[in-house]
């Protein structure tokens, strides 16, 4: 009985197969690449910054949407979430991981097959340094490199100091205060008549941002990229005139030291990380997380909206994914990007 009845269903299966013109070894013509191997579940870290809380609520939309994984968003930040990726498998996904602070145990592990990387998610990596704002640059273009700018006191006046120009420092507490000490004091700034701003906190180094935008009056200081003051704010970020050397910057002008030296900042490598369980069930939802990758300058106009707006992660990711179809379509096939723009 058992064998006539899976005959009986062969035949009949065939039969339906043919009647829409299909051979019963074929797979529909319809049906999506993308759906041959199932997704299954995927837990996706969001760490406690805007630019990566956005792009985990980002890839929850496209991976659930797209290719019909069940994601799970939880808490996360650099050193816990990486750590429990190499020691518990768990999560699946670190979107937005900043490497350097962990690089050496994080480099084991994907040498072991632990873990793995994916996209860059910053093409042009986190960027550190001095900045001027850009009507500062556009009216004076002989202000190339840090040492053009501390030629020129007069077009950084400190708010307390008369006759000085100021350098506006990273807020306190910060390990970025400690490099633009070191830097103030590598380029000499003290002896061409500058003073080191503190700015107190976050919040007062922005403001001290806006604040010269309203007025139009001339800034220069420390700050990073991607952030949403410089999309809100056009800065240029001064050249360092110097290249990176690694050994100073990491053995003294990372720390307290007495005589720091004349160097870059090093560029931080941001990298989607994910484990070796996600590589191998993902499929093609991993490979999409192998293309997706975005530039500061579009981080930086999202998270200007999202502040704008108050927007949270996932408000933030609906913005971008409705108004930037030119730009996460590259990271996805026709079809999924079809699924993806019909959900939202």
């Amino acid at each position: 009985m058992q064998s006539l009845s899976l005959i009986s269903l062969t035949l009949i299966s065939a039969a339906v197969l043919a009647a829409c013109g299909q051979k019963a070894d074929e797979t529909p013509a319809t049906a999506p690449a993308e759906t041959a191997q199932a997704c299954g579940k995927v837990t996706v870290a969001s760490m406690n910054w805007q630019s990566a809380e956005v792009l985990a609520s980002i890839d929850k939309i496209i991976l659930s949407q797209g290719f019909g994984c069940e994601v799970e968003i939880v808490p996360g930040d650099t050193m816990p979430t990486l750590t429990s990726m190499m020691e518990k498998g768990q999560p699946d996904v670190a979107p937005e991981a900043w490497i350097n602070a962990v690089r050496e145990p994080l480099e084991a592990a994907v040498k072991e097959g632990k873990l793995h990387y994916a996209a860059h998610s910053l093409t042009d990596g986190g960027v550190e340094g001095w900045w001027i704002p850009k009507y500062v640059a556009d009216a004076n273009p002989d202000l190339k490199t840090i040492d053009d700018a501390l030629k020129r006191p007069d077009l950084f006046p400190a708010p307390e100091s008369k006759g000085k120009g100021a350098v506006h420092n990273c807020p306190s507490g910060w390990n970025c205060q400690i490099t633009t000490d070191n830097a103030f004091k590598a380029w000499g700034a003290k002896d061409k008549n500058f003073v080191l701003l503190d700015t107190g906190s976050a919040a007062g180094l922005d403001g001290s941002i806006a604040k010269a935008y309203e007025r139009k009056e001339g800034w220069l200081g420390y700050y990073w990229a991607p952030t949403s003051i410089l999309g809100k704010y056009e800065m240029v970020k001064l050249d360092a005139g110097v290249p990176l050397d690694r050994e100073a910057f990491d053995n003294c002008n990372a720390k307290a030291c007495d005589n720091p030296t004349k160097t870059d900042w090093p560029r931080a490598e941001v990298i989607t990380v994910v484990t070796d369980r996600f590589k191998n069930a993902g499929g093609p939802a991993y490979d999409y997380l192998a293309k997706r990758s975005w530039g500061n300058d579009t981080v930086n106009q999202l998270l200007a909206w999202m502040s704008d707006n108050q927007a949270a992660g996932d408000d933030g990711a609906r913005h971008f994914l409705r108004n930037n179809e030119a730009i996460w379509s590259t990271w996805v096939s026709p079809e999924v990007a079809a699924k993806v723009k019909a959900a939202l």
